[in-house]
């Protein structure tokens, strides 16, 4: 073979070879792009819904507490702890707003089991006047944080 054509050749080959490289890199970084993109959202739906779970139990057991307080002047002490417990799991997910809104709803909360019980008359005149809603604020605060989370 002459060494003209031999020349064309290699070179030839060697432009295969670095179309093959480039086109494989490309490939590679495509992927690599799109997994992470994946993993990130993976990531932002489980935050969202682990903190919709937890503000979601933390109003179930507040309202219980509340309802309770109203009527009564016995404190339950093991849904007290298990909503302090939600507020203490909240510290770790949640932003410093969202901790202090709910703890100053559970300490609202513990202050009515030490004041009179409500009459029916009274809880008539709360729930008219839109003051029965301890939880409002907590919960306002939970909807903008959880909107601000990507899927």
């Amino acid at each position: 073979m002459p060494s003209r054509a031999r020349d064309d050749c290699h070179r030839s080959c060697a432009c295969r070879a670095r179309r093959f490289r480039v086109g494989g890199l490309t490939t590679l970084a495509v992927a690599w792009i799109t997994q992470s993109t994946l993993a990130n959202a993976s990531i932002g739906v489980r935050e969202r819904t682990a903190r919709h779970d937890l503000y979601a139990q933390f109003i179930d057991e507040a309202a219980k507490l509340y309802g309770d307080a109203m009527v009564s002047n016995k404190v339950e002490i093991s849904m007290l702890v298990r909503a302090y417990a939600l507020i203490s799991r909240m510290r770790v997910l949640s932003s410093s707003d969202i901790v202090d809104r709910a703890d100053a709803a559970l300490r609202a909360i513990v202050d009515i089991y030490f004041s009179p019980n409500k009459t029916m008359a009274e809880l008539r005149s709360e729930i008219n006047g839109g003051k029965l809603d301890l939880l409002r604020d907590f919960s306002r605060a939970a909807r903008e944080e959880l909107s601000t989370l990507k899927y």
